[in-house]
């Protein structure tokens, strides 16, 4: 699931005709009922309509087959207003940090022109405080968007409707009809979510990091790792590490120092580099996190420097972050752990 700001924002151009719902509904992952669409390995469905919006298509990003990347589109009969429900399972799920990164790809796409309007909590389907809610106004200097974050068990949801100012009443209950319409089986119950300002505590690298021995358990535990818990957890920004134009932050536990794990989103579809203190406090243990699968890397004695952490970011290092183990994913909650051998 490699989504660029753009498609986001701006679904792409439909012929001003009416729509109904699909008939190419991609049954692999989707199972279509009498008035929802329904994620039959997640247990979470959403409407076939929202206000004025209807289905046009349904299926799957990446993995075909695998259920783990779905999405669902919709637009207004004229084609103007258009909608978007993701539904897909990163091996770590967290809606604040997905509504941050696509609020930071929204202003480095369309600069201080794009204005985040409201931002708060409100309900998914019948649960409260459930959906991280954003909206902006002014990207491209017409459009507004709104957009919704709700992580429901091993799964990550993100809505989005967008369309011309003129159009706002119909994008905003669109929003309200796609989160009202949401409806959870089973283990995927939405999590309580906060709606958190992250504001900046820089902290100084500091005179890097040696790969150690890691006896801890590996793979073991690291699709529930206790931060930042949806919002629950204040975050700042500690660092920034720059890669070629690329910048991505390096996020903490207020007031955590040290003690803090630390997290690297690398994009706004789920992967996440995180750094985690070893048990016995010794060095942080590397893993990388995306849509079905987390990969565990060395044990560093100290955190790494932004510039060590740069060059595992773009594969040009060659002292550590050596890949220990591989874990994949299924839709199922099955996980096959496989030990590698490769950088």
């Amino acid at each position: 699931m490699r989504l660029a700001v753009l498609s986001f924002l701006l679904a792409m151009a439909l012929p001003a005709t009416a729509y109904a719902v699909a008939p190419d509904a991609d049954e692999g992952a989707w199972r279509v009922d009498a008035d929802s669409l329904r994620v039959t390995a997640a247990g979470i469905a959403i409407p076939q309509s929202a206000g004025n919006l209807s289905l046009i298509k349904s299926g799957e990003i990446s993995d075909q087959g695998a259920g783990l990347d779905n999405y669902a589109q919709f637009a207004s009969a004229d084609g103007v207003v258009q909608a978007t429900a993701y539904i897909y399972m990163p091996s770590y799920a967290d809606a604040a940090i997905s509504s941050y990164m696509t609020d930071k790809a929204i202003h480095e796409r369309f600069g201080p022109d794009a204005r985040r309007t409201a931002f708060d909590v409100t309900s998914a389907g019948q649960h409260s405080n459930t959906a991280i809610r954003s909206v902006y106004s002014g990207a491209d200097g017409q459009l507004v968007t709104e957009a919704a974050f709700i992580h429901a068990g091993r799964w990550m949801i993100k809505l989005r409707v967008t369309g011309p100012t003129e159009r706002t009443q119909d994008v905003n209950s669109g929003m309200n009809s796609l989160l009202a319409g949401l409806r959870f089986e089973g283990d995927a119950s939405p999590r309580p979510a906060m709606a958190r300002q992250i504001a900046s505590c820089p902290m100084a690298d500091g005179p890097g990091a040696h790969v150690v021995a890691d006896r801890s358990s590996g793979a073991a535990g690291m699709t529930d790792l206790p931060f930042p818990r949806d919002g629950e957890d204040n975050v700042c920004v500690r660092g920034t590490v720059q890669v070629g134009e690329a910048s991505y932050d390096m996020l903490q536990a207020v007031g955590g120092g040290d003690a803090s794990p630390v997290l690297i989103p690398l994009d706004d579809a789920g992967k996440i580099m995180r750094f985690d203190r070893l048990p016995a406090g010794g060095g942080y243990r590397l893993s990388v996190h995306q849509v079905g699968r987390t990969d565990v890397y060395s044990a560093y004695d100290r955190l790494p420097t932004t510039k060590q952490i740069a060059a595992i970011i773009d594969g040009s290092d060659r002292k550590g972050a050596t890949m220990l183990l591989s874990a994949a994913h299924a839709a199922d909650g099955r996980v096959t752990v496989s030990k590698q051998a490769n950088r």
